[in-house]
């Protein structure tokens, strides 16, 4: 009898299992949930990615680079590459595909060779690894990035994002922190079939198209791009949703002012990128020397109503770049040797703020200093600064190649952390207000505005920064970055990227870059003194709990049956 009510109880139980078992099923399929255990959320998509993919009406397909054997980071990168792919599929309703390839399959080397120039020439950048092994080392190539694509047309997505004097792990967690950020950004742009306008003004002495070629290139993936003269028409800048103004030598007139600031009062947005003072390197590499005395823009007072003045002074920093100098004596063949040059700083961003944050070294040229000044309203945010070590010269400025062979003293390289590069946000007021008659100020054909609706703009003191360098001869440009001295790549090309994303953005996407994920590293030394006992402890311990635990659940068996 008891055997029998034991059965059945059995039974009900299974029963009532199933049955809850098919009603959380049910339940399920109306209700769409995905838990995310972690303690930074890794896994949790911003509110923003979801609505990109949430309008996603066709496939998203990836193709990703990065299957094979290769160091343990790297698969690492790969394992949280596919994490968040499936986690992007789960929101597109199935929209989003990818597939895992090895570019290095093929044992025919020209096959392989060809497969490598095809990844390069569609935007992948190359990494070449040195493997150990038992019998020595060996080079391998990786292409650690995917080929995204939607309705014909495609885009690269790199997924190591490598920083100057950053550590492999440091580079793997950026990497893997940047993940959301950039697919999505991939999706955006692949979805965006109607590109917002940028004006890049000319006719007061501007960098030219090959001066620009690089960044053109790059901004030319998301936005339309158009060299624009004001020549002093009112309708010049309409349409524009944000402008460029790359490092002018000749002065603005009032009526070109007066459209930028009513631009800027209509919601535009502006990238100014000055060099308040006269001087360059290709001057020093004519002549070797120079005196940088100042610009005259007449910018001053737009700017200072908007919240900060550019100092007419060059900064100079003891973290810096290098020049080649000749070494040999009069007569003697050319020697040349890369010396430090202290007028062009190497900055390495500080700040959390998304445009700037785990970006690459940047290198500046001849830069000066930012004062931030009373403007009402007006949020102000630092996103490049000068080092610890860096000194401020005054207007006129003696610069003569030979200061490459001057010792600097240290202690004179006392002005720390000065300001280079300003985000100024708000409601900006016309620095027109009370200034012009008032036939103007209430003509409707003009519409003048003394106080604008929200906008932004980014306030460079370096010119040179959005310059890639020219061969003219050749009519050749460099990438943006580009040393060709060092040929070393710094990340000028995407600090001004993430300034005009973060610029145009509506959507607020580039805020996902301020997300942060722990790194969390195993201790080195500890594996190699402690190696033994954490063995110990991971294989015996267990063994010994499951022995200890059968001994206690067996004497409380014998003890429960006992007659």
């Amino acid at each position: 009898m008891f055997l029998v009510m034991n059965k059945k109880r059995d039974i009900l139980s299974l029963l009532l299992a199933f049955i809850i078992l098919i009603l959380m099923n049910f339940l399920g399929s109306f209700i769409f949930h995905r838990f995310d255990l972690t303690s930074e959320k890794r896994y949790t998509l911003s509110d923003v990615t979801k609505k990109i993919l949430g309008d996603l009406n066709d496939v998203v397909y990836v193709k990703v680079y990065l299957e094979g054997e290769f160091p343990a980071g790297f698969k690492r990168l790969s394992n949280e590459t596919k994490e968040m792919l499936d986690e992007f599929r789960a929101f597109s309703n199935d929209n989003i595909e990818y597939q895992f390839i090895n570019p290095s399959l093929s044992a025919d080397k020209k096959e392989q060779n060809d497969i490598y120039k095809q990844l390069y020439e569609k935007g992948l950048q190359p990494t070449n690894l040195e493997v150990k092994s038992e019998t020595g080392t060996s080079q391998q190539i990786l292409f650690p990035g995917a080929i995204v694509s939607y309705k014909g047309r495609e885009v690269p997505w790199q997924l190591l994002k490598t920083n100057l004097g950053q550590s492999p792990e440091g580079q793997l967690n950026n990497s893997i922190q940047a993940l959301e950020y950039e697919f999505a950004s991939c999706i955006r742009n692949l979805t965006t079939f109607l590109k917002p306008q940028i004006g890049i003004i000319d006719g007061h002495g501007e960098l030219d198209t090959l001066a620009l070629y690089d960044i053109k290139n790059a901004l030319g993936e998301f936005y339309i791009l158009k060299r624009i003269q004001i020549n002093e028409q009112l309708k010049a800048l309409h349409g524009f949703k944000a402008i460029i103004i790359a490092k002018p030598d000749t002065s603005f007139s009032e009526k070109d002012k007066f459209i930028i600031d009513q631009f800027v009062m209509n919601g535009g947005k502006i990238l100014w990128a000055i060099d308040p003072l006269n001087t360059s390197i290709d001057s020093l590499r004519k002549s070797g020397g120079t005196i940088a005395i100042p610009f005259d823009l007449k910018l001053d007072d737009l700017l200072f109503k908007y919240g900060l003045r550019l100092n007419t002074n060059i900064i100079m920093d003891l973290q810096s770049s290098v020049i080649p100098v000749n070494k040999a004596y009069v007569g003697q063949q050319p020697r040349f040797e890369l010396m430090p040059w202290i007028f062009t700083p190497l900055i390495a961003p500080a700040s959390n703020h998304p445009i700037v944050k785990n970006l690459d070294i940047i290198k500046m040229e001849f830069a000066s200093t930012i004062d931030t000044v009373e403007a009402k309203g007006i949020k102000k945010t630092v996103l490049l600064q000068s080092s610890k070590f860096s000194k401020i010269i005054n207007s006129p400025v003696r610069i003569d190649m030979r200061m490459v062979n001057m010792r600097p003293d240290e202690n004179q390289f006392n002005n720390s952390h000065q300001f280079l590069a300003v985000l100024l946000e708000g409601e900006f007021e016309s620095v027109f207000k009370n200034r012009i008659p008032p036939k103007i100020a209430n003509d409707s054909a003009i519409g003048y505005k003394y106080k604008g609706v929200a906008s932004k703009m980014i306030v460079i003191s370096d010119g040179d920064i959005i310059r890639n360098e020219v061969q003219y001869s050749a009519n050749k440009s460099f990438p943006l970055g580009y040393d060709i001295y060092t040929k070393q790549t710094y990340g000028n090309k995407n600090f001004i990227l993430n300034c005009v994303n973060y610029l145009c953005d509506d959507s607020g996407l580039i805020s996902v870059r301020s997300r942060e994920l722990t790194l969390r590293l195993l201790d080195k030394k500890k594996i190699k003194t402690e190696r033994l006992k954490w063995q110990i402890i991971n294989t015996a311990l267990p063994l010994f709990a499951l022995f200890l635990f059968g001994i206690i659940h067996n004497i409380i068996r014998k003890r429960k049956y006992a007659t």
